[in-house]
C-alpha cells in the first residue's frame, strides 16, 4: 500500500490531501518520497517564513530539545520571556499571551475583549462585528467570527451576538454597532477570503469608531503578520495601533504557537484564572518565537521582502495584462492573489505535477504565500510554470 492510501486509511477525511508525501525540505525547496523538487511558493499556508532547514533557526531548536521543553505556565523560562518582550517590541502593544495555533489566538481575543466588556458594564451580553468573506478559523468561536457560511452550515448553534460588515464599506460597519459592542475584528489583508486587502480609509475608520464608542479593535494578522507584507506588522502601513493583535504562523516559522497581543488598557482586563494553554508559551515555542525575531533583525529581512515583493508584483503584473482571462492581482508584499475570471484548481494541480506548489484562496483565486527567502531566480521559476500552466489549459 502506497503512503497516499496509507494516509487515507488512517486519517480523517478533512484536508481532502494531494498525492503527494514529502520527505525533507531545504531552503525554498520540498522534496517528495521519490526525490521529486517542488518550488515552494506556499510555505504551508504562510509559516515556513525562513524557508526550510534554516541553520540558525534549526541549532537554535535542536539546542533547546535538549535544554527544556516543557514546564507549564505556572512557571517562567528565559525563552520565552524573551520572546514576549521581542512581541511586545515588535507589535508596540503591551502584553502577550501565547497559544500554540492563529485559532487559539483569535479565540483569546474574541474571550479578552468580551471580559473587557464585562468589566465595563457588569453583563455578559457582549456583541462582536466581524466582516463577510473573513476567516478566523475553525473552532466554534473562531469560526463564529469566520464570515463565510460555508464553514459555519453544519456546526450550529453558533455563539450568539456576532453580526458581518463589508471590507472597505465604513458604513456597512458603522450601521451595525450598538451599545453592546465589545469589539471588531479584521484581517488588514483577508486570505482565505481571497486575498482582499483594507484601504487605509477604511482600516483608520474602525480605528476611530472603535475610540469614539470604547470598543476593542481587533486585527487578525496571523497570515498577514510578522513581516510578510515588508513591515513586521502590516497595521504599521496604516500607521495605527490595535487595541489587540493576533499572530501565528510566521511567529514559529514552523514550529506551532500563536499569540494575542494587547495593550495595557484592554490587557487588564485578564485575570488570573480567565484563560489559560497547557503548552501555550512552552520553552520550545519561546526559543523558536525569539530565533524568528533574531533572524529577520540579523538577515534584513524586511527589506528583503520589500525588494523582492516588488520584483514579483511586476513580473504578476505582466501576466494580468497578457491574458484576458485575469481579473487581478491583489495583496501586499508576499501575500498575494491572482484572481481568474473561472475556476482555479485544474491550474494548482499542474503547477504541483510540474513542481510548483500554490493553492487556492477561493474558486477563482491562485494565492501565494512563498518564504521570505526567495530571490529572483525562484520568482522567474515560478512566473515559467505559471505561465505554461495558464498556456497549455486554454491552449
Amino acid at each position: 500500500m502506497n503512503y497516499y492510501d496509507r494516509a487515507n486509511n488512517a486519517f480523517m477525511n478533512a484536508y481532502g490531501r494531494y498525492d503527494v508525501t514529502f520527505d525533507h525540505g531545504q531552503g525554498v525547496y520540498l522534496y517528495d518520497t521519490n526525490g521529486k523538487e517542488y518550488l515552494d511558493f506556499y510555505s504551508g499556508i504562510g509559516v515556513n517564513s525562513l524557508g526550510h532547514n534554516h541553520p540558525v533557526y534549526c541549532e537554535a531548536l535542536t539546542k533547546q530539545v535538549h535544554r527544556l521543553m516543557h514546564i507549564s505556565n505556572y512557571f517562567n523560562s528565559v525563552e520565552t520571556i524573551e520572546a514576549a518582550e521581542a512581541v511586545v517590541k515588535a507589535t508596540k502593544l503591551n502584553q502577550v499571551f501565547f497559544t500554540n495555533s492563529g485559532t487559539e489566538a483569535t479565540e483569546g481575543a474574541l474571550k479578552l475583549a468580551r471580559k473587557y466588556y464585562y468589566e465595563k458594564h457588569g453583563k455578559a451580553d457582549s456583541e462582536i462585528i466581524s466582516l463577510k468573506h473573513s476567516f478566523h478559523g475553525r473552532s466554534t468561536g473562531s469560526v463564529t467570527l469566520t464570515g463565510n457560511p460555508n464553514y459555519q452550515t453544519a456546526f450550529g448553534p453558533l455563539i450568539a451576538g456576532v453580526k458581518y460588515g463589508e471590507i472597505n464599506d465604513l458604513e456597512s460597519v458603522k450601521k451595525l454597532i450598538t451599545p453592546r459592542t465589545a469589539a471588531i475584528i479584521v484581517e488588514p489583508v483577508q486570505g482565505e477570503g481571497g486575498v482582499y486587502v483594507c484601504t487605509k480609509e477604511f482600516l483608520t475608520g474602525i480605528r476611530e469608531l472603535c475610540d469614539e464608542h470604547d470598543i476593542v479593535m481587533i486585527l487578525d494578522e496571523v497570515q498577514c503578520g510578522m513581516g510578510r507584507t515588508g513591515t513586521i506588522m502590516t497595521y504599521f502601513q496604516y500607521d495605527l495601533l490595535p487595541d489587540i493583535v493576533c499572530l501565528a504562523k510566521g511567529i514559529g516559522a514552523g514550529f506551532p504557537m500563536g499569540a494575542f497581543v494587547a495593550n495595557k488598557k484592554v490587557g487588564s482586563a485578564m485575570k488570573p484564572g480567565d484563560h489559560g494553554s497547557t503548552y501555550g508559551g512552552n520553552p520550545m515555542a519561546g526559543q523558536a518565537c525569539r530565533t524568528v525575531f533574531k533572524i529577520i533583525e540579523e538577515e534584513k529581512l524586511l527589506d528583503h521582502v520589500q525588494e523582492i515583493s516588488k520584483y514579483l508584483h511586476e513580473q504578476l503584473d505582466k501576466l494580468v495584462a497578457k491574458y484576458d482571462f485575469i481579473k487581478e492581482k491583489r495583496g501586499l508584499g508576499l501575500m498575494i492573489g491572482l484572481e481568474f475570471d473561472h475556476p482555479v484548481k485544474p491550474y494548482i494541480q499542474k503547477m504541483l505535477d510540474k513542481g510548483l506548489i500554490m493553492v487556492t484562496a477561493g474558486t477563482n483565486v491562485i494565492r501565494m504565500l512563498p518564504p521570505f527567502i526567495i530571490n529572483k531566480d525562484d520568482v522567474d521559476k515560478m512566473i515559467n510554470i505559471l505561465t505554461e500552466t495558464i498556456d497549455e489549459i486554454n491552449a
